[in-house]
């Protein structure tokens, strides 16, 4: 039974159909569209005797990985947080971040979201969208240049609308997180790893400002120079 599954979901097309049931399900609740996919790139994984590799994870982990993932994350930051994300919020409205508000001031609920982000955001959500989306639909589209680079600007696209709940000033910041990602994971097609270290310390670095009650600092100072 486990062989005939797996089988059938290594199917290179596959991953389409499971990228469209993924947010029918996530109209419901997000987390079921997440967990949907997360399942499905988990079984592939347990069904390929843990073939890393298979998933992007073709490197070892090293100092060097995780130093270009916190340099990746400080320059994606500066780019999208600090130059373009306060212009979209002027336009399109705050960024709804309603679900994570207890952690303001209260470092109990920091800490304890800060772990749960490095396992389901910075690990769980490059596996999924990276490693089996992104890879295997663009295996699925030729496995050329082309085709990658068509599957990252899918993913972008797909990944920002993940985060409707956000609001459309987050659906366009995200999608140009994610594409900065993407691209990279295009560029190091074994080394899914950087990824997760620097979708990890990205996401360190919006949660702390959080909890600080410093994350509209960027957001106010454009506001205050429009104004004049």
């Amino acid at each position: 039974m486990k062989e005939k599954l797996y089988d059938f979901l290594s199917k290179q097309y596959i991953v389409v159909p499971v990228m469209i049931i993924a947010p029918m399900l996530a109209y419901f609740d997000r987390n079921y569209g997440y967990f949907f996919g997360l399942f499905i790139a988990l079984f592939l994984l347990w069904g390929s005797n843990w073939n890393w590799a298979k998933f992007g994870f073709g490197q070892k982990i090293n100092v060097r990985t995780v130093l270009n993932g916190l340099l990746l994350a400080i320059g994606i930051f500066i780019v999208v947080d600090i130059c373009i994300q306060p212009f979209l919020e002027l336009y399109f409205g705050r960024i709804d971040l309603s679900s994570i508000e207890e952690i303001r001031g209260d470092f109990a609920s920091f800490f304890i979201l800060f772990l749960i982000m490095w396992v389901f955001a910075a690990f769980g959500e490059e596996f999924l969208f990276g490693g089996y989306y992104m890879k295997h639909l663009a295996e699925f589209l030729g496995d050329t240049d082309r085709a990658w680079l068509t599957s990252a600007v899918i993913l972008s696209i797909y990944f920002g609308l993940s985060h409707n709940y956000q609001g459309t000033a987050g659906m366009v910041a995200v999608g140009l997180t994610s594409c900065f990602y993407f691209l990279t994971f295009y560029k190091n097609r074994t080394n899914l790893a950087l990824l997760v270290f620097a979708h990890g310390f990205y996401d360190t670095i919006g949660l702390t400002l959080i909890y600080l009650e410093k994350d509209s600092v960027f957001y106010e100072l454009v506001s205050n120079l429009m104004k004049h």
